[in-house]
């Protein structure tokens, strides 16, 4: 059986029908970017939280990074600013906003490791979150992608 063209089509070749893998990337990316978002909202206010007060926070036992509280909290602020904006970006389906959600779910994959000895179980859901953000976000191949 031939593949007859599809009347619209600008070559007038046929286009392939969206696989199921390709529509579970497409709702991967969508809950990546809502999750971007909420991550980057929870960053914010850890990284306020950690500023504000150094005893918000207790250390669980002695840790090899050493890093002041207050300097975590203004990493996490700023990242969950950035993160926040690109789970936007995702949501609006901007063409720079899967690029930068790659990279920032990796920065605060780093981040919340170091983050460990404070939040243990936070940043490890957290960590796992970041893991599901940038495998969504780099198995989905946007239409403009494919063509």
């Amino acid at each position: 059986m031939t593949a007859q063209p599809h009347p619209g089509t600008p070559s007038g070749g046929h286009t392939p029908p969206p696989t199921g893998h390709s529509a579970l990337a497409a709702g991967g990316a969508t809950f990546a970017g809502v999750l971007l978002l909420l991550n980057g909202i929870l960053a914010i206010f850890q990284g306020i939280s950690a500023i504000a007060k150094d005893d918000v926070y207790a250390r669980v036992g002695d840790y090899v990074y050493k890093v002041n509280l207050t300097g975590w909290g203004w990493i996490l602020l700023i990242l969950g600013v950035i993160a926040a904006v690109a789970g936007w970006g995702i949501l609006s389906r901007a063409a720079w906003a899967r690029a930068v959600g790659i990279a920032l779910a990796s920065l605060s994959l780093i981040a919340q490791f170091l983050f460990l000895p404070y939040q243990p179980l936070w940043s490890i859901i957290v960590m796992a979150i970041d893991v599901f953000v940038i495998w969504a976000l780099a198995s989905h191949q946007p239409e403009t992608a494919r063509r």
